[in-house]
């Protein structure tokens, strides 16, 4: 397969066409249409204006956060602010040096090349990256055996946008070579609010302030999860009412979808069920809790762990997850006392 054709095949393996398209619609075309985390954006906004200043590419950056938070949405905004093309490709994607070797070698002069899930990327492929990263340049063995020899070729100057849910797992060479790595964290009510009234007049959905409010609150911090919230009470509010979506409507669709008042869906259920229930609280081993949920346990982990963590339901332990006394109280069960609460809870 030539190389620019299995560059693109690469590349199109990085998200699902159908999410790709519906995510997309509604993402912020810069960062002054970017809402929330203002630290991150004060950060990006000087390096982005600063690097249009000097005429260069900006320098490359590493996002970290739980999913769904806008880390492809920062890479699109980069690459708009940059007037540069972006060109998407993922950790699993690139099995072999060669993969990454087609993409770079296609690169045009001030591109952002965006890798999500770049914890994922075999050592043989990350340590391309390195001269790719700090020289522009790539470093190409042709031959094998005592007639192999290495080539270096110049790349053009380009901008790497890495995204990571798993921070802890990026080797440390790999980081030293970004030059700002930011982390995102979830989002207040009032900013997700924001958010999904912007996202409603992108959809042409006739949505008021309390309508946006319930969605907000059921979104888990998440904008990703607020435009789905938004889309299935916009197809409730369709079928079933008016079209017009107001603070009832909005508890209504959400009731439908099974989402809580807290944002819990039903798999959050199960987990907590699971926690209470069956293990009394645990502590329970996270391959135990994914078995008992039929989850995998990095979905666990990655989606699900810490959004209730953030609410106070379970904390991690050495020795497992254990369920707290809200958790019991949330899934209707009575706490332990005596022993089993000191053992639990740790009073």
């Amino acid at each position: 397969m030539p190389m620019e054709e299995h560059a693109a095949e690469v590349l199109s393996a990085a998200t699902d066409p159908v999410e790709r398209e519906a995510e997309g619609s509604l993402r912020p075309r810069n960062i002054d249409e970017f809402v929330g985390q203002p630290e991150l954006k004060e950060h990006l906004g000087i390096v982005l204006q600063a690097a249009r200043e000097r005429g260069e590419p900006a320098g490359h950056l590493l996002l970290s956060g739980p999913p769904g938070l806008g880390k492809t949405s920062l890479a699109h905004v980069v690459a708009n602010e940059m007037a540069a093309n972006m060109r998407p490709t993922s950790g699993p994607a690139l099995e072999r040096a060669g993969d990454l070797a087609a993409i770079l070698t296609n690169l045009e002069d001030g591109d952002v090349l965006f890798i999500d899930e770049i914890h994922r990327l075999p050592r043989p492929v990350e340590e391309v990256l390195y001269p790719a990263m700090e020289d522009f340049q790539l470093d190409l063995v042709i031959g094998k055996g005592p007639s192999a020899h290495t080539i270096r070729l110049d790349l053009p100057r380009f901008t790497l946008v890495g995204a990571t849910t798993r921070a802890g797992l990026i080797t440390g060479p790999l980081r030293s070579r970004f030059e700002l790595a930011e982390r995102l964290e979830y989002y207040p009510p009032s900013d997700l609010a924001h958010i999904v009234t912007r996202s409603a007049r992108i959809l042409d959905v006739t949505l008021d302030v309390e309508g946006a409010e319930e969605i907000a609150r059921r979104s888990r911090g998440t904008p990703r999860i607020a435009n789905r919230l938004l889309r299935r009470v916009r197809d409730f509010a369709q079928v079933r009412e008016r079209g017009t979506i107001d603070g009832p409507v909005a508890r209504r669709a959400l009731e439908v979808f099974k989402v809580d008042e807290k944002g819990l869906d039903r798999t959050d259920g199960f987990i907590l069920d699971a926690l209470v229930k069956r293990f009394g609280g645990g502590p329970v081993g996270l391959s135990t809790l994914a078995v008992a949920v039929g989850e995998e346990p990095d979905t666990i982990e990655d989606v699900y762990e810490p959004f209730l963590m953030q609410l106070g339901l379970i904390r991690r332990t050495a020795r497992g997850r254990v369920a707290t006394e809200d958790a019991f109280r949330h899934v209707g069960s009575e706490p332990p006392s005596g022993p089993a609460a000191a053992r639990l809870f740790g009073s």
